[in-house]
């Protein structure tokens, strides 16, 4: 037997001895004694005794230590002497051992004692004391053939659930250092204190390893710690890596040993914390080049089978595949895989909406980042999946799919064919519009604004003046000398245009002017006064209101008319309500006619909505002829007397002395339903013929948006015709109707 091996083995055997006994000065000079083999006293043992200590009696010294632990066994010497020394063999020992041997002992401690307490605040010490970068740094320099993996996947599970299995035990009496809150930012700066003594080494010319970070990393962003860990250590990293090669060559090999289990929790963490693609690009470098796994989560997974990623992390993402030319065909390929997708029918009917405006935006950030020369290859592609993507949309019955397919269309269609005529469609901007059109918009470039601003309103002066710097102040001084400014302006604003021919005075002259007249002001006066008159004159509309009401369905604009669509639609209602029988079997026929457009069939229903629902209002007869304006044929008296009336109500309101008041306002006047007798009219022709398919009219084929305001309308007609005779073989209708669309592919 080695003689210097038996030495260290008989001393730990008396130490171990000593620790039985009840006198503190000798347990104190035994331990003061057993510290020589850590290297921490004047007279240190030799390098093969501390190695043997270290390796062979190290940990089973620490639970002896562990086992002597007792308020008495502390108070064998005065003022915290022996603990101090007791904790110096855990702070100053092999670091990884210490740390297995506090988590093994407060694990087996049963129930809140005294030794469990005295443990926690010593590992709570051994973590303010930076021991865990040791714990770390410890298997960095161990050798692929010498590391032992039992040990490495025991500290692996021990460092990373520390927070739980502290939690878990001490319950109430966990202390702040132990919450993950805080545990993890800690976990952080020692992973940087050990990368950056990975860094000096590598300076040194030694060799070591990441590997073991790279799984603590993997494993504390799987276990949904993401934003505590990354939150610093990429800001410390992001500023490391400015200015050196060698830390970026770190960083890069320190997520590619991250396993693949734990490669799309550490890549989303980090497309999350990086401010920008620069960045991103910094830290990852050609990682999508190298690894499959890696290509797969930033170029499937976070762009297609998820949608979480926030809009600054869209940019990262696709930014970082810009900014290297060997990562430039990936980006290619991604706007061609989102654009497939985009103009995929069944992603369109079946994806949320979210998804499909996530998937929408990487499209147009993806536009931003590729030039003229990348688009133009792909060009058939591109613009084949663009126009099957804007035709799905556009029949889509829900009006925000609509609109993405119209500003991603009109984005796309320029970046993709500039030379061929833009599409250009009229929708109505709302934030998440003017959001996507911002996207499409590339950078400003980093000129002088302020010089162009102050520029743009001389530039029409002659050359002479901009060439000689010292005319300018002439030229200014002169547009101050011509300036208009000081002038009021006169107020126009009870000003009425004057107009050569007069309104109609009759329906009938209505109809001729809408059918025959050449004369655009004539023919809008009298779609001006239509309303008017039809409520006024309802025995003259009742004879041609089958004719007016074809006249404004065929209605089209001569001339640019403020409001042509409510003038017509609120004629045609007035229409439908003086005569509803005629006119509501009218157009319920023509809804399934031939030669109509989609808009038509929709302008058809939304007439009959709204016709309906005046002819149920109650009291109606007293108020329908208030909703014109006044026509030429009114008295001067008319439109006088009530303001006159109001005024002496209320002298006398004011003036009397009440001493109870009921209800202030009135109900509404009881009456019959008009619409109880015509219900039938409205209803029932439009739920005869929907599944017949026609030349130009598919209901439930493409023509799906009609469909769904046809269902709208029928839901409408029955909740104004709940109370009516007829209601209950409405409702049974109408559940056929809803029964066949069951199984619909836009339901």
């Amino acid at each position: 037997m080695d003689p210097a091996l038996s030495a260290v083995r008989l001393s730990v055997r008396e130490a171990v001895h000593t620790l039985s006994s009840e006198d503190g000065g000798r347990i104190f000079s035994t331990l003061g004694s057993l510290k020589r083999y850590l290297g921490q006293t004047e007279n240190p043992a030799l390098p093969g005794e501390q190695e043997e200590f270290a390796r062979v009696h190290f940990s089973a010294f620490l639970r002896c230590l562990v086992s002597k632990l007792s308020p008495d066994w502390l108070e064998l010497l005065p003022d915290g002497q022996l603990e101090e020394l007791w904790a110096s063999f855990f702070l100053e020992g092999p670091a990884d051992q210490a740390f297995l041997v506090l988590m093994e002992s407060i694990e087996g401690t049963a129930g809140p004692s005294f030794r469990l307490m005295k443990m926690a605040q010593l590992l709570a010490r051994f973590l303010s004391a930076g021991r865990m970068a040791a714990v770390l740094e410890g298997q960095c320099w161990q050798h692929t053939e010498s590391a032992s993996p039992l040990l490495q996947e025991t500290l692996l599970i021990r460092v990373v659930t520390l927070p739980d299995r502290l939690g878990n035990r001490l319950q109430r009496e966990s202390l702040a250092v132990f919450l993950p809150q805080n545990y993890f930012p800690l976990l952080g700066e020692e992973i940087v204190r050990v990368l950056q003594a990975v860094v000096d080494s590598l300076r040194g010319g030694l060799d070591c390893s990441v590997s073991f970070v790279s799984q603590v990393l993997g494993k504390a962003c799987v276990h949904g710690r993401q934003k505590e860990i990354l939150g610093v250590l990429v800001p410390r990293l992001m500023a490391l890596t400015q200015g050196s090669c060698l830390w970026q060559r770190v960083c890069w090999r320190l997520v590619e040993r991250v396993p693949d289990r734990a490669m799309e929790a550490v890549l989303t963490g980090l497309v999350e914390a990086a401010p920008g693609p620069e960045v991103l690009s910094r830290l990852l470098g050609n990682l999508v080049m190298n690894s499959r796994k890696a290509q797969f989560v930033l170029t499937q997974k976070l762009l297609f089978l998820q949608y979480r990623c926030t809009t600054p992390m869209l940019q990262s993402l696709l930014g970082y595949l810009a900014t290297d030319s060997q990562r430039r065909p990936l980006l290619v390929q991604a706007l061609k895989e989102l654009l497939e997708t985009w103009g995929s029918s069944s992603a369109v009917r079946h994806t949320p909406l979210p998804q499909q405006r996530y998937v929408s935006k990487a499209v147009l950030i993806c536009l931003v980042h590729l030039g003229d020369a990348e688009l133009h290859d792909s060009r058939d592609e591109l613009l084949a999946s663009l126009m099957a993507g804007v035709k799905c949309r556009l029949d889509s019955s829900l009006p925000p799919v609509r609109r993405l397919g119209m500003v991603v269309a009109e984005v796309a269609s320029t970046r993709i064919h500039p030379e061929g005529p833009p599409l250009r469609f009229q929708y109505e901007e709302d934030e998440l519009s003017r959001e996507m059109l911002a996207l499409a918009t590339s950078r400003p470039e980093a000129d002088g604004s302020l010089e162009t601003g102050s520029r743009a309103w001389w530039w029409r002066a002659p050359p002479c003046l901009l060439s000689a710097p010292g005319q300018l102040a002439c030229l200014t001084s002169l547009c101050y000398l011509h300036s208009d400014d000081e002038f009021v302006p006169y107020d126009m604003s009870g000003d009425q245009e004057l107009k050569s021919s007069k309104a109609p005075m009759y329906v009938r002259d209505c109809v001729e002017a809408l059918t025959t007249s050449e004369n655009w002001e004539r023919w809008e006066a009298a779609l001006r006064a239509l309303e008017g008159l039809v409520f006024r004159s309802p025995a003259a509309t009742r004879e041609v209101s089958v004719e007016l009401a074809k006249v404004l369905l065929h209605l089209e604009e001569k001339t640019s008319v403020a409001g042509l669509e409510g003038l017509r639609q609120r004629a045609l209602v007035a229409v439908t309500v003086t005569d509803p029988a005629r006119v509501a079997k009218y157009l319920t026929s023509q809804f399934y006619a031939l030669n109509y457009s989609l808009r038509q069939r929709m302008d058809i229903l939304d007439v009959l909505t709204l016709a309906a629902q005046e002819l149920s209002r109650p009291g109606r007869l007293g108020r329908a002829p208030q909703r014109g304006s006044p026509g030429p044929a009114s008295q001067p008296s008319s439109a006088v007397a009530p303001a006159w009336r109001a005024v002496v109500e209320e002298r006398i309101r004011s003036k009397t002395r009440r001493f109870s008041k009921g209800s202030v306002g009135r109900g509404p006047a009881a009456g019959p339903n008009e619409f109880n007798s015509v219900a039938g009219y409205f209803f029932f022709p439009l739920v005869q013929h929907f599944d017949r398919p026609l030349v130009t009219f598919d209901l439930l084929g493409d023509d799906q948006l009609v469909l769904g305001r046809l269902a709208h309308t029928l839901g409408a007609l029955m909740y104004l015709a709940v109370n009516t005779t007829v209601a209950v073989p409405m409702g049974k209708a109408l559940l056929e109707f809803v029964w066949a669309l069951r199984f619909h592919g836009d339901a």
